[in-house]
């Protein structure tokens, strides 16, 4: 019976993908034991150091069909971890005894370990498309938009002109620069273990290193340098990234939802019947995939604490710390992968209402113009005494509700640099966008290098 949000019948694809879901599910990590088992019995018949018939038989039985997950999910209880219940049935599955080279050198961990890192592996692949697309989509709107004023806002107030697709540019870099970090990422982290009881291989004497390189070539893995049983700083980094990603997925939700407010309504959620009702207000239209981003993006910076504190590991096996990895790992896999799902619906569906973005710009009454004024009167007047000037003239606009051009054009002092026609030159948004659009050329130029 489902129990949490994750794999509940109803809410399991909101909250993460089904994709991800597999590559976390019980019979995919049961199924990459069984491929470390059948990959250290091929490396081992191909070295010699098992007979090359017990290889074969235990590689032909390594297959999660044979398998009894009940019989699995008892004797898990029993051990305490799942392994010695595999090695165990895989034992039996073995004619001729042939069965007594099962897991031969190797330990729990080890197997553990490498199953946990081609899970990553796999999941690391979904994570890397996803980032794709929403990388696509951003691209897409920021050269639609590229030119397109817009309300830039500081402190949640207007401060001056920016262009939609700047704002869509400045997060699209965020993710390319997640691209990047996800491929360094794999460098350090798709390593493989093979240790032995205490990470010296003493079990396999001479042939320990060359059976661990042989092996990790086989699961397509790298070989690590040393044993890292209790060094979990690659666990850790993974949690860490995934944090960093679905924190700029936050960034654009909240962001979005802002946007979305009845007051200011420039952008809005993708459509479709009923999304986004409400049960008493016909007239709603609310965010639904930011609340789900902001939700899931909380819930993988708490869980990448948690594996920042699963790092304090003892001595050469851990009594305890590397159990919190088997509950939060899953999760932040499974909760970014949702993030990034709603993330891109979002920005490959995003609709702009360019019409009130500029009718924004004008509420007010030329205020959010100030700076552009300012720095064009600072250099004839000098700009400490023209940022006083037409501050105070701006508190009187506000005051009165009356334009502010009216108010500049009207006042002496500037009237002996600035005519209303300059003035008007100076408070038009699409003279004041600096170097928006060619930052925009950029990113999109830039991507992918």
């Amino acid at each position: 019976m489902p129990s949490t949000y994750l794999d509940s019948a109803v809410f399991r694809d909101v909250f993460t993908t089904p994709a991800m879901r597999q590559v976390w599910s019980d019979e995919n990590r049961t199924q990459k034991y069984l491929d470390f088992e059948r990959a250290l019995a091929v490396t081992q018949g191909r070295l010699k150091i098992i007979p090359q018939d017990a290889a074969d038989e235990i590689a032909r039985h390594c297959v999660l069909a044979e398998l009894d997950m009940a019989k699995l999910k008892e004797a898990t209880e029993r051990v305490g971890t799942p392994i010695m219940p595999v090695v165990q049935q895989l034992v039996k599955l073995c004619k001729d005894k042939h069965g007594e080279w099962v897991h031969w050198g190797a330990t729990t961990q080890d197997v553990m370990d490498t199953a946990t890192v081609l899970q990553i592996a796999e999941s690391l692949d979904l994570v890397d498309a996803e980032l794709g697309g929403i990388c696509d989509g951003l691209a897409a709107l920021a050269k639609k938009y590229r030119d397109t004023p817009m309300a830039g806002r500081s402190y949640l107030q207007q401060a001056v002109p920016i262009t939609f697709g700047c704002k869509m540019a400045t997060v699209l870099a965020g993710f390319e620069r997640h691209r990047e970090r996800l491929k360094q990422l794999k460098a350090r982290v798709l390593v493989g273990e093979f240790g032995g009881a205490a990470g010296t291989l003493s079990s396999l004497g001479k042939d320990g290193l060359e059976c661990q390189a042989e092996l990790m070539k086989e699961l397509k893995l790298s070989a690590p340098a040393i044993t890292w049983h209790t060094v979990r700083d690659t666990i850790a980094e993974t949690g860490t990234f995934l944090a960093l990603v679905t924190g700029l997925c936050a960034k654009i939700a909240l962001d979005v939802k802002l946007l979305m407010q009845t007051e200011i309504e420039e952008v809005y959620e993708p459509s479709a019947p009923g999304r986004g009702s409400s049960s008493t207000m016909p007239q709603k239209r609310n965010p639904i995939s930011s609340v789900y981003i902001t939700a899931q993006n909380a819930m993988v910076k708490q869980h990448a604490g948690a594996l920042l504190e699963s790092m304090v590991q003892d001595h050469e096996r851990s009594a305890g710390a590397w159990q919190i990895e088997w509950l939060v790992l899953p999760e932040i896999f499974m909760l970014a992968a949702g993030a990034l799902a709603q993330t891109r619906f979002l920005a490959e569906g995003l609709q702009i209402n360019e019409k009130n973005m500029a009718e924004n710009l004008t509420i007010t009454n030329g205020l959010i113009m100030s700076e552009a004024v300012m720095m064009k009167l600072g250099d004839r007047m000098g700009r400490d005494h023209a940022h006083h000037h037409v501050a105070a003239i701006g508190r009187e606009a506000a005051k009165s509700g009356r334009p502010l051009i009216d108010l500049l054009a009207e006042d002496k002092e500037i009237a002996q640099y600035a005519t209303r026609q300059d003035l008007e030159a100076m408070m038009d948004p699409a003279n004041y966008l600096g170097a928006a659009g060619e930052m925009v050329d950029r990113v999109i130029k830039g991507r992918g290098k």
